[in-house]
């Protein structure tokens, strides 16, 4: 089996551009290559670049019988050095080899794909395409299993589009660029986006928002900008889930849609940080601003609501109450700062009149972190009078509305809502990562369960269950 991951041969080059060499210099002088070798072989380097498109290991052994054991000691399975020596020693033979096969347009890769709505996954193998100028091809090493995917997998969601790769919430690293990318090289750690961050549409120049528009025409019908998919099954097309399909070993974003993060940050955690730590964290700090002193109430104890719990902490605000019907949820809630918890089924009377009576007339701030619109109503009336607001995080199914009696907006509170937090992606979220490195967000405590990708479907069965906060699929 060929190991994964590129070990930096080739890191720097894209098609059309010059090779970096600085980065291969020891490589080359450790084995007294030549300049003029170093220099004219762009080819080849491609082709050591885009090695997951060839073979493994032992058919560049058989290629090349002079590659000895103490070669093998050295580098140990790191094809790409081995590669990388071949190269420097058989250019022309190499091109002819291999060059055909970096120019074939799929790579192998598993995944669970859902082919049906209200159908569990089905692993299989799919094709990948390589990808397009402007995009990247990432290889997935965890993805967080997030409610939204089960919304869609339930036949609910407005934009769900079957068959397609599921899965938004992923740690990946950089395998291959198209033409023309920049801000990302071969080797790079990323976190896919499902909010783009474009940096030139009218919505992201405009300061007010993340929810950048330059794609989303595309992403809403389960393709890339072109238009096409980049995955296929049995020849057949696959189609793409929120622009990031991080279901699959391999899966292709535009440039746009990742985030480049710290290489020593552990994706398997941080992976996380791609919905809903993020999503909840920012609701509180970017969309409501929570001030020092202000009382906030959390409406519903997921991995949103949690990390909402989070927030509040760090906004500094003096009470913190979580809401849940689970008081299973409540000692993690605890853990995490909330000053109260409250089981909404203690109560003969509306959870909202429960709140109003134990903060002398309401909250300063509040989070509807489920999707359940009758919830979103008790969290604008559970505001106080004059200047509560409440942010809505959570999803509601296709064609449900929200209610409430005028005179709550007119009497001075505030509906809102959020979309990852507000938190722009690629210029945003390695703060993130940095706060999670530096203990201020507490990962392990959401990773309730890890599996690796055959037992995806039980990660939605714990889900449903609510005995997971977050399950994380190891690839």
């Amino acid at each position: 089996m060929m190991q994964k991951g590129l070990a930096g041969f080739g890191q720097g080059y894209a098609p059309g551009a010059a090779i970096q060499q600085a980065g291969l210099q020891a490589l080359f002088k450790a084995h007294d290559l030549s300049t003029d070798v170093r220099g004219g072989n762009a080819q080849a380097l491609r082709c050591c670049r885009e090695l997951p498109a060839f073979g493994d290991r032992d058919e560049l052994i058989q290629t090349f019988p002079a590659i000895g054991v103490h070669r093998l000691s050295l580098y140990g399975n790191n094809v790409l050095l081995l590669l990388g020596l071949l190269v420097a020693r058989h250019c022309t033979t190499l091109q002819t080899l291999f060059l055909s096969r970096w120019r074939r347009s799929m790579i192998k890769s598993r995944a669970a794909v859902a082919f049906e709505a209200k159908k569990p996954l089905e692993i299989v193998e799919i094709d990948v395409a390589m990808p397009k100028a402007g995009e990247v091809l990432l290889r997935v090493v965890a993805s967080g299993v997030c409610h939204t995917d089960a919304y869609t997998l339930s036949g609910a969601d407005p934009e769900g589009i079957f068959p397609a790769i599921l899965g938004h919430e992923g740690g990946a690293i950089v395998e291959a660029i198209g033409e023309g990318v920049t801000s990302v090289a071969v080797g790079d750690h990323v976190i896919p986006l499902y909010t783009p961050e474009c940096r030139q549409c009218k919505f992201c120049r405009s300061g007010k928002t993340n929810l950048c528009q330059s794609i989303r025409a595309t992403q809403g019908k389960g393709l890339m900008p072109d238009g096409t998919a980049r995955f296929s099954y049995n020849g057949q097309p696959i189609f793409h889930y929120m622009g990031t399909s991080t279901f699959s070993e391999y899966t292709v974003l535009p440039e746009i849609s990742v985030a480049k993060i710290q290489k020593d940050a552990p994706l398997e955690k941080v992976c996380l940080l791609g919905c809903g730590v993020t999503t909840g964290i920012g609701a509180v700090l970017n969309t409501a601003k929570v001030k020092p002193g202000d009382t906030v109430a959390i409406f519903g104890l997921g991995g949103i609501g949690l990390s909402a719990v989070i927030g509040a902490v760090k906004a500094k605000a003096a009470r913190i109450i979580a809401i849940d019907i689970n008081p299973a949820k409540f000692e993690i809630a605890k853990q995490l700062g909330a000053t109260d918890c409250v089981n909404p089924k203690d109560f003969d009377r509306p959870i909202q009149d429960v709140i109003v009576d134990m903060t002398d007339g309401g909250v300063d701030f509040s989070f509807e972190c489920i999707g359940n619109v009758q919830l979103m109503r008790a969290a604008l009336e559970s505001c106080h009078k004059g200047w509560g607001e409440s942010v809505i995080i959570g999803v509601a199914g296709a064609g449900q509305e929200i209610a409430t009696r005028p005179f709550q907006l007119v009497t001075g509170r505030v509906w809102r809502g959020s979309a990852f937090g507000g938190v722009r992606g690629r210029t945003e979220l390695p703060s993130y990562v940095d706060m999670s490195q530096n203990g201020e967000i507490p990962l392990d405590t959401f990773i309730t369960h890890t599996m690796g990708l055959e037992d995806i479907n039980k990660a939605f069965d714990l889900m449903h269950e609510g005995k997971s906060i977050r399950s994380v699929i190891h690839f």
